[in-house]
């Protein structure tokens, strides 16, 4: 069974950072192409940033220079270090684990909020 489980989510002050975590199960890590989606109240989920199993990442336009993804494939996890933060970055963060031959998965999802 698969499972991707996000962890590091919470409330944070614009200008902050937070790093979010996603370790995944039930899946061969390193051949998955990994990705951070993010869903913003009445907005559609959207791309935030992507990691292959070469390390080659992209990134949405809004969170260039900002957010940096990485994984660690001996601790079958993902991370999203997310500095210098936005209102508008207050969204729920969803880990995603997709291989064209092994299927797509998605983990349940973390609360960040950024405010004052």
């Amino acid at each position: 069974q698969v499972q991707l489980v996000e962890s590091g989510g919470g409330l944070v002050q614009p200008g902050g950072s937070l790093r979010v975590s996603c370790t995944a199960s039930g899946i061969i890590f390193s051949f998955y192409v990994m990705a951070w989606y993010r869903q913003a109240p009445g907005k559609q989920r959207e791309l935030v940033a992507r990691i292959n199993s070469s390390t080659n990442t992209n990134y949405a336009d809004s969170v260039k220079g900002r957010f940096t993804i990485s994984r660690d494939n001996a601790k079958n996890t993902v991370y999203l270090q997310m500095n210098s933060l936005k209102p508008e970055d207050t969204a729920i963060y969803y880990c995603n684990a997709d291989n064209p031959r092994s299927g797509n998965f998605w983990g349940q999802g973390t609360q960040v909020t950024v405010s004052s």
